[in-house]
């Protein structure tokens, strides 16, 4: 197994002449190298499979902190803010990991096929880390070998992985946090679908009546569960939608701080001013000019 590891190791770094983060020939499959340690980030963690084939990060979520190295897989099943550092990395040695977005709708097509049954967990937590299986580690190898393949090679056989590690997910040890996030009368399905609708309706004043309504529960009971799988309340999940798309906007669209501001749903650019700098770290003008300089 640790062979396998190390040649698809190289397989992926071979893939990428300089650091970054990045899209491959595959939709959904991306590849991360890292060549220095970093200071924690605030981002939001999708849910996603990543493998990781060097070097070592950190994460909060919540409270709760984890470590992760080469062969550690994490899962993450929704749409969670994290904060996380790269620990271990260097020119010689780089971070190394690959990124497989996972498609709920899709998960959910397979569970139905598979008669998987909901055998719910005792306590559901949206994110999870363990270290990789021969047979999920066999699938990753193969998919991260098509990138070395023709267009033609990729869209016949790359579906057909991701569907046998999409299998190897929900038949392993983090499969019954999977299959309840798709059980549509489970509370963490319901709380899926209210996070999808705060990403689509982010800049709108938020009514947690009307949220709880939308997914069938009390407004007590609403809130409480989306406490609880996120570690942030509904309102503090707005702001960090709200701010990450501000800076988005500013990075890539050329705004300034009091266009973005107003863009993402803020009223006051002092407000926006103030929680952008709690955050991340710095106030947005500084900020942006760090991230590209």
């Amino acid at each position: 197994m640790n062979a396998k590891l190390t040649d698809l190791k190289n397989i992926i770094s071979q893939q990428m002449a300089v650091p970054g983060f990045f899209q491959s020939a595959i939709q959904g499959v991306k590849t991360a190298k890292r060549e220095q340690t970093s200071g924690f980030v605030n981002c939001f963690c999708y849910p996603s499979c990543i493998l990781v084939l060097q070097g070592a990060k950190e994460m909060f979520f919540g409270k709760e902190k984890f470590s992760y190295s080469s062969g550690d897989c994490v899962i993450s099943c929704a749409d969670i803010p994290i904060a996380s550092r790269i620990t271990e990395a260097s020119q010689n040695k780089p971070f190394l990991s690959i990124y497989l977005e996972l498609d709920l709708n899709l998960l959910a097509n397979l569970i139905i096929e598979t008669n998987i049954p909901n055998n719910k967990t005792d306590k559901f937590t949206p994110i999870a880390i363990a270290k990789i299986d021969e047979n999920t580690l066999d699938a990753f190898y193969r998919l991260g070998l098509l990138l070395t393949k023709s267009q033609a090679e990729q869209e016949i056989l790359s579906p057909m992985i991701i569907k046998e590690i999409y299998y190897r997910l929900l038949t392993g040890f983090y499969g019954k946090q999977l299959v309840e996030i798709n059980a549509k009368e489970a509370k963490a399905n319901k709380i899926a679908r209210a996070i999808q609708l705060l990403k689509e309706k982010f800049s709108e004043k938020l009514n947690i009546e009307d949220i709880a309504q939308y997914v069938n529960m009390s407004a007590s009971s609403f809130y409480r569960n989306f406490k609880k799988i996120t570690q942030v309340t509904p309102l503090q999940y707005q702001k960090h939608l709200r701010l990450h798309e501000a800076q988005k906007l500013m990075l890539t669209e050329n705004y300034n701080a009091s266009i973005a501001c107003y863009k993402v749903g803020y009223e006051s650019a002092t407000q926006f001013s103030r929680e952008y700098k709690k955050l991340f770290g710095t106030p947005p003008i500084t900020h942006i000019k760090e991230l590209t300089t």
